[in-house]
């Protein structure tokens, strides 16, 4: 069965997604964490930026966290990755590492495989690593082959992508068609890639036709149509905003029968409960 990671470092909204029974695992980038420490630092001036962290990893005991270097070259990636195992998965020995594919960030540079280096190394240090910022079925496999226990490809920036690069307006969780932006008798690609979920559903393929055994972990999911088709696409894991998450268990007409249930409880059932 498909696992459901949040996409988050809100220790409230994590605790909320576990008492529900359908937390498998917890995504966070240092953007996440400073945006859930800030809003706890309102409570508390003194709240400890490392102690928040290992009261994530105790929250999520059993279930993979993933926390994301800062650097950019192999040797920042790797002295990075290591301090944040050592320091952290004592805690509650579920820590990932979070490397992106390629470090670069210009066109031109010749850092570029630091990435897959990074990944190389931490794995044969028996160090988990959750391979993010993928963008291109060549990049699912490269990190796949470099040892990555996770491969994250990036479907809500990929649509970002398609719809850039063709000057389309767009809000960043509108809906993107699956099967493309059809202009005239083109659909837009990006290197024959028509869509995020397109993007996914080719890794699946490569991974299934290889036997490759690292998990595809759907990221950047904007919208609840998103996730289903992520789901139908093959992928092993979706990670989800806690937005996203609450929008996955709504619909009017669930709140409207809900309302017609509740005003037809006739006095003598409500007897029964009590």
């Amino acid at each position: 069965m498909v696992q459901i990671f949040l996409d988050s470092a809100d220790i409230e909204e994590i605790k909320e997604a576990r008492r529900a029974g359908i937390l498998d695992g917890v995504t966070t980038n240092p953007s996440l964490i400073k945006k859930a420490v800030e809003k706890y630092k309102n409570e508390n001036p003194r709240l400890d930026l490392e102690q928040y962290i290992k009261d994530l990893l105790i929250i999520c005991k059993g279930k993979p966290v993933s926390l994301e270097v800062i650097g950019n070259t192999f040797e920042e990636m790797i002295n990075e990755g290591v301090v944040l195992f050592k320091r952290f998965n004592k805690v509650a020995k579920n820590v990932y590492v979070k490397i992106p594919i390629n470090p670069c960030m210009e066109k031109e540079c010749t850092n570029y495989s630091d990435g897959i280096k990074a990944i190389k190394y931490l794995s044969s240090h028996k160090i988990p690593v959750n391979c993010t910022l993928i963008l291109t079925p060549e990049q699912a496999l490269l990190a796949a082959k470099s040892g990555a226990r996770f491969v994250s490809p990036f479907i809500g920036r990929e649509d970002d992508y398609i719809r850039e690069i063709n000057k389309i307006k767009f809000k960043k969780e509108d809906y993107f068609t699956s099967e493309g932006i059809k202009i005239g008798r083109k659909i837009l690609d990006d290197n024959s890639i028509v869509s995020g979920i397109n993007l996914l559903k080719e890794i699946v393929e490569i991974f299934r036709i290889n036997k490759i055994k690292s998990k595809v972990l759907a990221a950047s999911v904007r919208n609840k149509r998103q996730f289903r088709e992520a789901a139908l696409a093959g992928a092993d894991i979706i990670t989800v905003p806690y937005s996203v998450y609450k929008e996955l268990l709504t619909h009017e007409k669930t709140a409207e029968g809900m309302k017609k249930f509740t005003e037809d409880v006739v006095e003598e059932y409500k007897n029964l409960l009590r």
